[in-house]
């Protein structure tokens, strides 16, 4: 049975004769999404603006129901409640957005909190109360500043580590499609302004992982290919290693995608923020992998014959003592 083959061993597509008008399109869509992100700002979540937390065990159970509570708490007009098991099975954090002014106002607070408490207990008897407590913004504001220490530190790890693994030309242009894609990501959730939460912190670290698992088999053909063919213009050897290893690229992608669809159309509304991320993501992810990362590298000087050792004066006495010279 012959095997079916979505690129053909033969493919030779010119990618890198678009790579100047790519580029440009590029820094335009970083700059339009630092700008609104800039100008809209992003609408985070209960995780990172604070909020009305709940806590309660469901004591004739051996696991909550957590879908039924999300929208049973999301019925009461207070925005997308985040439900989230705390502790045991049974045990379950609720938290709600409070409305402006609610945290400075004595008890509107608890009193969203007891409604909130108050359904749940119609619909659940055997539901007990825990806690009910503010979380306030600037808890919720160091929240966000370690969420996003997390996503600088792990970019900047996985750069380090191509620079050791590859040379300091393969880090930096991995940082940039690293930059390229974080940036749109966040473009994406500044203009549409759907909620950005730990979930959507997740899904840029799924993206962080796809685009430099993608630009690392790259960089790996690439580096083979450059002792293979000394004579190569760059250009054409980063042509020949992306087509070299699309089928690997499209296979992957397509089976991510296909997996990605049923919850993109027909999952829970609390899960469509980091799926639209992560389907995103995927798409820039392998756009930079093909022109950011490898252009740079011509931009950086590199040549076939960057990474070839350099002779040394003991190198060549040695040679002609062995009579090679």
């Amino acid at each position: 049975m012959k095997l079916l083959k979505l690129v053909p061993d033969n493919t030779n597509i010119k990618f890198l004769n678009l790579r100047i008008p790519f580029f440009v399109m590029s820094l335009v869509l970083i700059l339009g999404s630092w700008t609104a992100v800039a100008v809209n700002g992003l609408n985070f979540g209960v995780d990172f603006a604070g909020g009305q937390e709940v806590r309660m065990t469901f004591a004739q159970r051996q696991t909550a129901p957590i879908p039924s509570l999300r929208e049973l708490v999301g019925s009461l007009g207070y925005g997308e409640p985040v439900v989230q098991e705390f502790g045991a099975p049974n045990q379950v954090s609720i938290r709600v957005p409070l409305p402006k002014g609610a945290e400075d106002t004595p008890g509107a607070a608890t009193a969203i909190g007891d409604k909130v408490i108050a359904t749940i207990t119609a619909k659940y008897p055997d539901a007990r109360r825990d806690g009910n407590d503010t979380v306030s913004g600037k808890v919720a504001g160091e929240f966000r500043n370690s969420a996003i220490l997390a996503l600088l530190v792990a970019m900047a790890l996985v750069s380090g580590y191509i620079w050791v693994r590859f040379e300091w030309q393969f880090g930096v242009g991995a940082m940039f499609a690293l930059v390229h894609d974080v940036s749109v990501t966040l473009g994406l959730f500044a203009l549409t302004q759907m909620e950005f939460s730990l979930q959507i912190v997740a899904a840029i670290l799924a993206i962080i992982g796809y685009s430099l698992n993608d630009t690392i088999v790259v960089y790996d053909r690439i580096r083979e290919n450059l002792k293979k063919y000394r004579k190569m213009p760059l250009a054409e050897l980063l042509d020949l290693s992306v087509n070299e290893t699309l089928a690997r690229t499209v296979m992957t992608s397509l089976t991510l995608f296909l997996a990605l669809i049923p919850l993109l159309f027909f999952g829970p509304p609390s899960l469509f923020g980091m799926v639209a991320a992560i389907t995103v993501g995927l798409f820039i992810g392998t756009y930079s992998s093909i022109y950011m990362a490898g252009p740079l590298l011509i931009w950086m000087g590199v040549t076939s014959t960057s990474f070839v050792p350099t002779e040394t004066a003991a190198d060549r006495q040695d040679k002609l003592a062995r009579g090679e010279g």
